[in-house]
């Protein structure tokens, strides 16, 4: 079995300056990773200060994700710092939650750019320099992308359209990652965890479990996302996980349910309601393309 060390490589965590970033990040660095911690100016400083408790390396890259110079900002402290980057960890997120018919422009806009675009932005980056190193040395980067995203794109949380819009638009950008740079030694996948940070507080309420770790710890998810980072996960690529409390589950890819094909030149709305509204007509009208299937987990 490969190595689950993350001896000699660099990580990036945004969003590190509480919950599931600062986690992640913290569990990275127990497996001996050298970190770049991001979040907004001094958000991050005091998750650097634990890191260097544990006896780590730490630098802090200060920033909005959804803005260019904040990837630029990351990139340039990693190969400044360590000298190289090896684990992508996009974390950094915000919520603004509202039914879709009182939602503004506004919260729309902020939620996609945080969430995807900051996404997007430093796994542009990344890939960019993998991609660069691979040309020089011939050899496969051995790299890792983690990116985050969330059960509402699989179950179309009603009050979260900005939200589940960028959560499903981050597993795509995973799964375009993850063919897109394989020939060069880099993985991408996705986890949705169910985490109680700040973010969630209104989601999952007080623990009430009992149990000696709170089931929606960060402590939960935080490992999951060092063994993906580890050498010891390098045949999993393109994957998207639910994780929390102990459990992790393989989300399954969406498979076909049935195919209509007209009997004539092409369909006409007749047609199409004897064949396709037929089938429709004694299927369960609450089963759709959400994958409810997870609230069983």
């Amino acid at each position: 079995m490969s190595s689950t060390s993350l001896d000699g490589r660099v990580a990036v965590v945004t969003g590190a300056g509480a919950g599931l970033g600062r986690a992640e990040a913290l569990a990275l660095a127990r497996e001996g990773a050298r970190v770049v911690v991001n979040d907004l100016p001094g958000a991050a400083d005091e998750t650097a200060a634990e890191i260097k408790a544990l006896g780590a390396e730490v630098a802090v890259a200060p920033g909005d994700v959804g803005e260019r110079a904040t990837a630029d900002l990351i990139m340039q402290t990693a190969l400044e710092s360590f000298g190289s980057l090896d684990v992508v960890v996009n974390n950094a997120g915000v919520t603004r939650d509202r039914m879709l018919f009182n939602m503004s422009d506004e919260e729309f806009d902020l939620v996609v750019r945080i969430h995807l675009r900051g996404h997007f932005l430093l796994s542009r980056n990344a890939a960019a320099h993998w991609r660069q190193v691979a040309k020089q040395t011939g050899q496969n980067v051995d790299a890792s992308v983690i990116n985050t995203a969330s059960e509402a794109f699989l179950t179309g949380s009603p009050g979260q359209a900005n939200y589940a819009a960028a959560k499903a638009g981050i597993a795509a950008l995973t799964l375009t990652t993850a063919r897109g740079l394989s020939r060069i030694g880099v993985r991408a996948n996705a986890i949705c965890p169910r985490a109680r940070t700040a973010m969630t507080a209104d989601v999952f309420g007080a623990d009430e479990s009992g149990d000696a770790i709170d089931p929606y710890s960060a402590d939960h998810v935080a490992p999951l996302v060092a063994y993906l980072a580890s050498p010891a996960s390098e045949r999993i690529n393109g994957q998207v996980f639910i994780v929390y409390g102990g459990m992790v589950a393989l989300m399954a890819a969406p498979v076909v349910e049935r195919r209509f094909d007209t009997t004539g030149d092409t369909w006409s709305p007749d047609e199409l309601d004897r064949t396709l509204g037929g089938f429709f007509a004694d299927r369960d009208p609450e089963a759709s393309f959400a994958a409810d299937s997870v609230y069983s987990l």
